[in-house]
């Protein structure tokens, strides 16, 4: 009898090998390099097609029904996308991100600082790296295989620019609307060539819709300027998937509340913000963080009751921790969500990658894998299949 199954499915990032992970720390403290960063280290370019050929196999051998790079070739999750652009570049900021510390909201917890991106001139998306990264995982992978690429979301690149003051100082300071133009023609691009190139799964990552949710942000104060900005977001990603679509490519969103290091940096239940992103974008499939009780009640899913076709992924599981989780509660908040979703659209998964960026949650790789497992039993017990 199998113990696998194809209704469990993973967000995309995998933990790295420590050989890899050797030249992602010399990458991460190294200024004046240029992404994909092989002219810049010697053997790296060669190290990360051994390990991704290496995850490639693993996810092969414990059945998984998609299967991704294990996002080895990124430093994060969604600045790599962003220096690959043509007019884009890194550099190392003054600071990082800052997250919540484990044990306490109150106290915050700085990423690493390689995060920079400066626009140094017009961008567009021609002839972008991770075209080569994709190539390599079809070369890599079975035939028969269904592969997923895994890019942020425009709104996220959109919005994290402009929310947070980072066109300033660039060749967009000021030029506000011609950047949201020149992002969605960039993203065009991309996948007009990731389809040439034998793509038809893209996942838009996004961690920025929690920004419109019920807690206390102190971004924007007006009430109707924040619903108009995420309108903004909701439009740009739905040009872009539009565009998408009408290129044959299936197109699905993964949204979290951060994961780095095993930490999150917010709160925000998704019925606060269901009657704007679950209710309004047009993707193939949602993967959502559902892990804790910062994602509300499932009751959410209502947004979903006139969109039949709509693929949802509960992320019950977490890929934080580095121990089992509770599957009692995961299989009651699968039958439950089945009052809002037919069964044949739900799919199980953790709630977000097991590695975001490239120093990874604090877990081993033989946690890793047996998590993956567990989450593919529970799945067979629910459905089955």
């Amino acid at each position: 009898m199998t113990h696998t199954s194809n209704r469990f499915l993973t967000v995309g990032s995998l933990l790295r090998p420590e050989d890899l992970l050797n030249y992602k720390e010399q990458i991460r403290q190294a200024e004046d390099i240029t992404y994909p960063f092989y002219n810049d280290f010697d053997g790296y370019k060669e190290t990360e097609t051994a390990a991704v050929k290496s995850v490639i196999e693993k996810q092969v051998e414990v059945d998984l029904p998609e299967l991704t790079d294990g996002e080895y070739s990124k430093a994060l999750w969604h600045t790599d996308f962003v220096w690959g652009l043509n007019g884009a570049r890194r550099y190392i900021a003054e600071q990082g991100y800052f997250f919540r510390d484990k044990d306490s909201k109150e106290s915050t917890y700085e990423t690493r600082r390689d995060i920079g991106v400066d626009f140094v001139d017009a961008i567009d998306g021609k002839n972008h790296p991770f075209l080569d990264h994709f190539r390599r995982l079809a070369e890599l992978s079975p035939d028969d295989a269904t592969l997923k690429q895994c890019i942020p979301s425009p709104s996220h690149i959109y919005g994290e620019n402009l929310v947070f003051g980072k066109l300033s100082g660039t060749y967009y300071e000021g030029k506000e609307e011609q950047f949201r133009q020149d992002l969605a023609q960039a993203y065009k691009d991309f996948l007009d060539e990731f389809k040439q190139v034998g793509g038809k799964i893209v996942q838009f990552d996004d961690c920025l819709w929690e920004l419109f949710s019920d807690d206390d942000h102190p971004f924007i104060d007006d009430k109707e300027k924040f619903e108009a900005l995420a309108q903004e977001f909701i439009d740009l990603n739905n040009e872009v998937i539009a565009f998408a679509h009408d290129l044959g490519l299936k197109v699905y969103t993964h949204n979290c509340r951060g994961n780095y290091d095993s930490r999150n940096m917010s709160d925000g239940t998704y019925e606060s913000i269901s009657h704007l992103f679950l209710k309004q974008l047009n993707y193939d499939r949602f993967y959502l963080e559902w892990d804790d009780e910062r994602a509300g009640s499932l009751n959410a899913l209502e947004a979903f009751s006139d969109r039949p076709d709509t693929e949802v992924v509960l992320g019950l599981l977490s890929s934080k921790t580095d121990h089992l989780d509770d599957e009692e509660r995961v299989q009651s908040a699968l039958k439950e969500a089945t009052q809002y979703v037919a069964k044949d659209k739900l799919y199980l998964s953790h709630q977000c990658g097991f590695a975001s960026c490239d120093n990874g949650n604090q877990l081993s790789h033989d946690q890793q894998w047996a998590k993956i497992k567990q989450g593919q039993k529970i799945a067979l017990d629910f459905w089955g299949e």
